[in-house]
């Protein structure tokens, strides 16, 4: 409820009675407040939201086009698991690739390659960091977990 502005704008009404009254104005911006939160969260976090939070958790990266049956079943796999994932399979260098993820922020990067299919496993990278290599379903357990320490 606003006080002041109808004071500095000179509002008033007639009431019933016929004499001037000031009114009360009642502020309502339901999008606003929600865009400033997200203004404040993205400016805090410099852009690297949380993995529960990022639109994209994982993006999968097969180094060539070969592995694209593999990077199919591990993002099918992370989808199954209720993890928000995509497949990065474009025509570029896998150097671009990383490089163009990164600016945007996405939290989790699973490169998939000879070694890994052969495996079952996917190289991971997490904000630009190598975590390591693992088995696609202990890396769905280590998404899990991080989400769980993030919102604990």
């Amino acid at each position: 409820m606003d006080y002041n502005l109808p004071e500095r704008f000179g509002l008033e009404y007639t009431d019933a009675d016929g004499s001037k009254k000031r009114p009360i104005m009642i502020h309502r911006a339901p999008f606003g407040s929600l865009e400033r939160f997200t203004a404040v969260l993205l400016e805090h976090s410099a852009g690297h939201l949380p993995v529960w939070l990022s639109p994209d958790q994982v993006k999968v990266l097969p180094i060539s086009e070969k592995f694209a049956d593999y990077a199919k079943k591990v993002c099918e796999l992370l989808k199954n698991s209720e993890i928000r994932a995509s497949i990065d399979d474009r025509n570029e260098t896998l150097g671009k690739r990383i490089r163009d993820i990164s600016l945007l922020r996405v939290p989790l990067l699973a490169v998939v390659g000879e070694k890994e299919a052969a495996d079952g496993t996917v190289s991971i990278r997490r904000e630009g960091v190598a975590v390591g290599t693992m088995a696609a379903e202990e890396f769905v357990n280590y998404i899990k977990t991080a989400i769980a320490e993030e919102l604990a």
